[in-house]
């Protein structure tokens, strides 16, 4: 039984093998003479969108760029090869003979590093009459081409070579500018365009206003910001140095920095109209109340301690509106002792101080608002902060804290994103204004607004005073932090000033801060002014209604002036009705500056008639 057993036992196991045998035999052959068919899946290709001004104007567009590649082992000839290449790739002979011979064991080195397509097809061309391509190789990258090179350089911000962005809306966008495709995605995937609220055009006239001002000042760096006060898109953001996005990696620290965004700093007298707004809002005290100056604030603590704050003059007795048009330190630190702490923190927070504005750029700074807990809160704390010190701010939250005198004691929260749309231009988002909490009652933001003009007109903003517009500004100069031996240095001085236009009807919000300024630092000398100029570009681009401007009914009809030569001398002609052609010769002059929009005949130009010329002026023809 069991060796019956035992044999049926081998007989099966022999069984099951040889089905195990035919089975393999008949997938080998299979296999062998009927090959399966392989799926293949694309790699997906994405094509990051672009970014460009409200207009539509490029500011950064996708392009390739690529690595050029070289074995130095299998170079026989380094020097016929570099003499070869050195044009196309703008280099040195002996610089690339010398790459290869440092690496001629190495089995790969980088000649040079994104070079452009212009480049890359006078390469292929050499390599090709030369036969090359057993030691050349290019290795294709996504690139980043930014057309007009630093304009708003930190707001656009820039790509690096692995198509992430690395600062900017490059950074913050990224994810619409190029999106993570799904797993089943094919082919291209194209990344939606953003629009951006500045104007490109209005953004490099107020950036040659700035760069002449900082070269005049010999200051450390600049910041200016013109914002929409109805809907709070900023229409002009710059920071000063700034970095050319087409040489981003040879950039310094100081030309990436985006200031008006991540630097935070205190702003001085500046700050006053927003304590002021304080204290008559919370009736602390009223516009009629007087305070009397006599160039020192000085109060002794229930401690033992003496607060003592300086003043620039003896004003005698001064109200709120005099306070301010003045800058008066004693006249505001007293003012100060009729709020509660709690009051006031309260209404400097509700502006926004201490917390991000939430624009859409990365690494925004908080500032700082210290209160009653913080170890540093000292009985001399309310009377500093009210004059601006012991507080830090950035350039984007005094903007935004502007719009609430501008829009009748209502925040409006800031942005730079116009709209997004697909690559066929439909609309995926649009801005809309977004309003925050009442800060301010109506009346007192009015007020305020009154206040600030009074400052422009006969105040230490006199500067900044337009002609043919009402504008409000304030002005404040600040000791910078010594961050050597502590305390203010008596050397590095903070000059900024706000303004807001027209004041019977708030359309633009503008403020500048000038850091480190050589020799004259105070800022109703050399902000103020730059303010007015601003101010006037602004008028001018945007079309905003001068008082003096005249309002004509236009008959349809355009009388052509006689075809004489068009001569300039010490002021700016009346170009109106002449016709293109008459303007063609005035291109070839290197001391102004011509914009000529449109076809036909001139219909309205920028300067008006009349104005004085100046070197480098640029002069705007607009044709029909």
């Amino acid at each position: 039984m069991s060796v019956f057993f035992n044999k049926f036992r081998i007989g099966f196991i022999f069984f099951i093998c040889a089905v195990g045998l035919v089975y393999v035999y008949v997938k080998f052959v299979k296999l062998a003479f009927y090959p399966q068919k392989k799926t293949i899946t694309a790699p997906v290709t994405i094509e990051r969108g672009s970014i460009t001004d409200r207009n539509g104007k490029p500011l950064a567009v996708q392009t390739n760029f690529y690595h050029f590649v070289v074995t130095p082992k299998l170079i026989k000839a380094p020097d016929e090869f570099a003499e070869k290449v050195c044009e196309p790739l703008n280099m040195g002979i002996q610089e690339i003979t010398q790459k290869i011979q440092n690496a001629k064991n190495a089995n790969f080195i980088y000649i040079k590093k994104k070079i452009s397509q212009e480049q890359y097809n006078e390469l292929i061309k050499i390599i090709d009459e030369n036969n090359y391509y057993n030691f050349t190789r290019f290795d294709k990258i996504p690139g980043r081409l930014y057309p007009e090179n630093s304009l708003a350089s930190q707001l656009i911000g820039y790509m690096g070579d692995d198509g992430t962005g690395l600062s900017g809306i490059e950074y913050s966008k990224q994810n619409i500018l190029s999106p993570e495709p799904s797993p089943d995605a094919t082919g291209t995937i194209h990344g939606s365009n953003v629009y951006l609220t500045i104007d490109s055009g209005l953004q490099y006239k107020l950036e040659k206003i700035a760069k002449k001002s900082m070269e005049e000042t010999q200051a450390e760096s600049l910041m200016l910001v013109a914002a929409d006060a109805k809907n709070g898109e900023i229409l002009s953001y710059i920071s000063l140095p700034s970095a050319n996005l087409n040489e981003y990696t040879s950039a310094s620290t100081q030309e990436m920095t985006d200031r008006a965004s991540v630097t935070a700093y205190e702003p001085g007298s500046v700050f006053k109209i927003f304590s002021v707004a304080s204290f008559l809002d919370s009736k602390s005290i009223t516009a009629d109340d007087s305070f009397l100056c006599d160039g020192l604030y000085q109060r002794r603590t229930s401690a033992g301690e003496t607060i003592r704050i300086t003043c620039l003059d003896h004003h005698g007795w001064l109200n709120a509106r005099s306070a301010l048009k003045y800058s008066c330190n004693d006249a505001l630190a007293q003012m100060s002792e009729k709020i509660t702490t709690e009051e006031f923190l309260s209404y400097i927070r509700r502006f926004g101080f201490g917390e991000r504005t939430g624009v859409e750029l990365p690494s925004e700074t908080r500032g700082s608002v210290k209160n009653q807990n913080d170890r540093y809160w000292s009985a001399r704390s309310k009377p500093t902060m009210s004059i601006g010190q012991e507080i830090s701010v950035s350039a984007l939250q005094m903007v935004q804290a502007a719009t609430v005198l501008a829009n009748k004691g209502v925040q409006i929260k800031l942005t730079f994103i116009k709209k997004i749309a697909d690559i066929d231009g439909k609309t995926e988002y649009e801005h809309e204004p977004t309003y925050g909490n009442r800060v301010l009652k109506s009346s007192t933001a009015d007020y305020l607004l009154s206040c600030m003009e009074t400052t422009a007109k006969s105040g230490t903003g006199t500067r900044a005073s337009l002609r043919d517009i009402s504008i409000g500004v304030k002005t404040g100069t600040a000791q910078m932090a010594d961050t050597v031996n502590g305390g203010y240095s008596n050397t590095d001085f903070l000059s900024n000033c706000m303004a807001i236009f027209p004041i019977e009807n708030p359309q633009i919000v503008l403020y500048i801060v000038i850091e480190k300024a050589k020799g004259e630092t105070y800022a109703g000398r050399i902000v103020a002014p730059v303010i007015a100029k601003a101010a006037d570009e602004i008028i001018d681009h945007l079309g905003i209604n001068r008082e003096g401007a005249a309002s004509l009914e236009h008959s349809g009809r355009i009388t052509i002036k006689e075809n004489l030569p068009l001569s300039i001398g010490k002021v700016v002609p009346d170009f109106t009705g002449r016709p293109k052609r008459d303007l063609i010769p005035l291109l070839a002059r290197d001391d102004l500056n011509f914009i000529i929009k449109g076809e036909g005949w001139v219909c309205a130009q920028s300067p008006e008639p009349g104005t004085p010329i100046t070197e480098n002026m640029t002069i705007e023809l607009d044709l029909e």
